[in-house]
């Protein structure tokens, strides 16, 4: 069997691409901190019009990874010929876990349809699939909505999945048409995972323990992908764990934020290229902290012009 990003009988609980958030910044301090078991880069654009099929600095950036924690590349493109080349060039700087989006529903580029949009269109689908296995010498897995406007077309992609070699299936149920209104139906995922033999990580809507932990204790789903739930919090991967407790005070809830921010600055200087893009990095993973409570002194620390002021703001109100 081809080598999976987890060990083997263990739950990988891991942490979701999030187009202009999971930075390799923000991948790198939550797996020193918050201990992820699995880490995923933003989506990848392959190009089917450049013989580079991706850019240079993301490549450089996948090459560079050294962490202790498995990191999976996940792509996004529209041709099974750029796709096979650029898991190709991937796999070439060391990268051997690999990821196909199938769920973006902002995923267009200018040669055609990508991401969620894949789904109208199973036939092409099973082609890109075919394609992306054969050039994949590691692990290959999809990350996908339920269906493209109807949650049942599940059930009829499985077979495509299942039959094209994917080594795990990243479900995500919703429709792609839904974008991120409603809710995920999980009930609809542990119909899935009793279905096909594919190991079934759930994702969407898992924002605190207690969720997290009954999926895992009530369907036959093989870990989790925790996404805006662990921007909100977290600590929520040792939540699930068990390690940490379910609910925590107003203050505690200060302290936490203070140390992720005060984590994240200093890195997010050197990546990022003066104050400004700095500052709106920092503030747009402040729209995730959902705690009215802390809603006021959020929106100070939105209002800073300057690190300096930021960093005031986050001393005076949230260090506790």
């Amino acid at each position: 069997m081809t080598h999976l990003p987890w060990s083997e009988g263990s739950t990988p609980l891991m942490l979701a691409p999030m187009q202009g958030l999971t930075n390799e910044a923000l991948r790198a301090c939550y797996i020193e901190r918050y201990h992820p078991d699995v880490v995923f880069t933003e989506f990848v654009r392959v190009q089917t019009q450049s013989r580079k099929r991706i850019a240079r600095a993301e490549l450089a950036e996948i090459a560079t990874y050294c962490l202790s924690v498995p990191l999976v590349v996940q792509l996004i493109g529209n041709s099974g010929l750029a796709l096979a080349e650029a898991a190709k060039q991937v796999q070439d700087v060391g990268c051997h876990h690999l990821n196909l989006n199938l769920g973006c529903p902002y995923g267009r580029m200018t040669t055609g349809a990508t991401g969620g949009e894949l789904l109208k269109d199973p036939g092409k689908l099973a082609e890109l699939l075919t394609a992306l296995r054969q050039a994949i010498r590691g692990s290959f897995s999809i990350k996908c909505r339920a269906g493209y406007n109807d949650l049942q077309q599940v059930f009829e992609l499985l077979p495509i999945y299942e039959e094209s070699g994917v080594d795990y299936l990243i479900l995500h149920p919703r429709t792609v048409a839904q974008e991120y209104s409603g809710w995920a139906d999980h009930d609809l995922t542990a119909q899935i995972a009793r279905q096909t033999n594919l190991p079934v990580i759930a994702n969407g809507d898992i924002n605190n323990a207690a969720t997290g932990r009954r999926l895992l204790q009530e369907t036959n789903v093989a870990g989790l992908m925790l996404g805006r739930g662990a921007l909100a919090d977290p600590w929520l991967f040792q939540r699930i764990r068990g390690k940490l407790p379910d609910e925590v005070d107003e203050a505690q809830r200060r302290r936490d934020l203070f140390e992720l921010l005060t984590d994240l600055l200093p890195r997010y200087l050197v990546k990022f290229c003066g104050e400004r893009q700095t500052l709106m990095k920092m503030k747009d993973l402040l729209n995730f902290i959902p705690d009215d409570c802390l809603q006021r002194d959020i929106g100070k620390l939105k209002r800073a012009t300057t690190v300096a002021r930021f960093s005031a703001v986050l001393e005076s109100n949230f260090f506790c």
